[in-house]
């Protein structure tokens, strides 16, 4: 079950000040990833674009059915976050591989992996602004936004040119899937189960939604859709262990 809690405008002053009433959603499942270990969600008009944790490959797909439409194998690594915008995906490398055998051409730290998906290969990389790690990321209107765990904020980047434009603060550590809703983005905190949506100027909390640990999955990667969150449990903890969770693997939604 999930208590959200709407943010009052009169209680919204303090970049995360907390308002009180709630309300009860349901999540539901959708259905399991192709390669089981779902950590990065993309909403696109054609389908829901996944990024695959130990395979690093990204999946387009049906968003009725959840039929592949379209497999793209990357040289990303420790997929931990998928965008997809200006003809590219985008994948963030938090890092060498888990999961599998490593590669040349796995991250030692967090990258954005710009690939052509049409043919999955590597158009450029990009170290993280922050050197750290990256989990979330999402493309709007020519920029890629991204957790960046060391500055604990989020960062807008010109996709050009990858210069920061601008930050926005966090509360919580392990910053994960984010998702554009005007005018804020969602941001999903993995190890707190809460999901805040954030003024993307300000960094004011607009908004939150809390899930259960241990009944609700294990929120990962996320988007927005018609109304709904998508989100994907990878059923991998920090670490590159099982996380023990029964719906590893799975893509779910519910109601905002």
């Amino acid at each position: 079950m999930i208590d959200r809690r709407l943010f009052l405008s009169s209680l919204a002053a303090a970049p995360f000040a907390r308002g009180a009433a709630t309300r009860e959603l349901k999540v539901e499942l959708l259905w399991r990833s192709p390669d089981g270990h779902p950590n990065g969600l993309e909403s696109t008009p054609e389908g829901l674009w996944v990024g695959e944790q130990t395979t690093d490959r990204a999946y387009l797909l049906d968003w009725k059915t959840g039929k592949v439409l379209k497999k793209v194998d990357t040289d990303s690594s420790n997929t931990s976050g998928i965008a997809y915008g200006g003809g590219f995906l985008w994948m963030s490398a938090n890092g060498p591989a888990v999961g599998r055998n490593a590669k040349p051409t796995d991250a030692k730290s967090g990258e954005i992996i710009k690939v052509n998906p049409a043919t999955g290969k590597t158009v450029a990389r990009y170290p993280n602004p922050d050197g750290g790690g990256l989990h979330g990321m999402l493309y709007h209107d020519g920029s890629l936004w991204m957790t960046c765990f060391k500055w604990k904020a989020i960062a807008q980047v010109d996709a050009k040119t990858f210069k920061v434009i601008h930050k926005i603060p966090v509360a919580y550590d392990r910053s994960h899937g984010l998702g554009w809703d005007p005018p804020g983005l969602w941001v999903v905190f993995s190890n707190d189960y809460v999901i805040q949506k954030l003024d993307a100027q300000s960094g004011k909390v607009l908004d939150e939604i809390k899930l259960t640990k241990g009944k609700d999955p294990d929120p990962h990667g996320m988007d927005i859709h018609n109304g709904y969150m998508y989100y994907c449990d990878a059923g991998i903890a920090p670490g590159g262990k099982s996380n023990g969770s029964a719906t590893g693997g799975y893509i779910c939604r519910f109601k905002i």
